[in-house]
């Protein structure tokens, strides 16, 4: 997947479950001028997979306070979404989850991204994509292991931090905090203040 980073994001056209419960064919191109975090899941009705569903989707006004849309993709059907929105969290659903989940039946997507997993379920991809559709930071975990939807807010501000100051953002930086020049010295003097 690492070969992706730095280049120019897959793109896209599926059926999506959008915010409203309708269905929409939606392409990866419909986002140009946006930041995309493009998540994949393994699959619907399980059991990691809905809490990183719905933390996303409880960070989302953070996300789109940034220019940034949620995009979860799986490789199940626009239904099988639609009916896991439609049961409830104490029930094993996901609820009123107010971003579009993309269906990947074909597992084009998941294939195209590098997260197809024993050619049957993806793993748990996520994809930083910027206004222009390059991919600028990928994390993969596996199947058990859930995501941090804090650091996926953390690299949306990091990135954008570089884009409109021209720095480069250390191990562990937040917003506010210092953030350095691409040279030599200035991580010099940032290790020698910060160790």
């Amino acid at each position: 997947m690492a070969f992706l980073v730095s280049n120019e994001a897959p793109g896209f056209t599926a059926q999506a479950v959008m915010p409203d419960n309708s269905f929409k064919e939606i392409s990866l191109s419909d986002y140009k001028g946006k930041y995309v975090v493009l998540f994949f899941y393994p699959l619907d009705f399980t059991f990691v997979c809905p809490t990183e569903i719905v933390a996303f989707n409880k960070q989302l006004d953070a996300f789109k306070s940034k220019n940034c849309e949620v995009l979860g993709v799986s490789v199940d059907s626009h239904f099988s979404h639609l009916a896991w929105k439609n049961t409830t969290l104490e029930n094993g659903g996901i609820g009123d989850i107010q971003y579009p989940l993309v269906s990947d039946l074909t597992k084009s997507i998941s294939t195209n991204y590098g997260v197809l997993f024993n050619g049957i379920i993806a793993l748990r991809g996520l994809f930083l994509i910027d206004k222009e559709g390059v991919i600028q930071h990928s994390v993969v975990n596996n199947l058990p292991l859930g995501r941090n939807v804090e650091e996926a807010l953390r690299m949306v501000d990091a990135l954008q931090h570089t884009e409109e100051n021209g720095e480069v953002c250390p191990a562990n930086w937040k917003t506010g905090e210092e953030a350095m020049a691409p040279t030599s010295e200035s991580t010099g003097a940032y290790l020698a203040k910060n160790s």
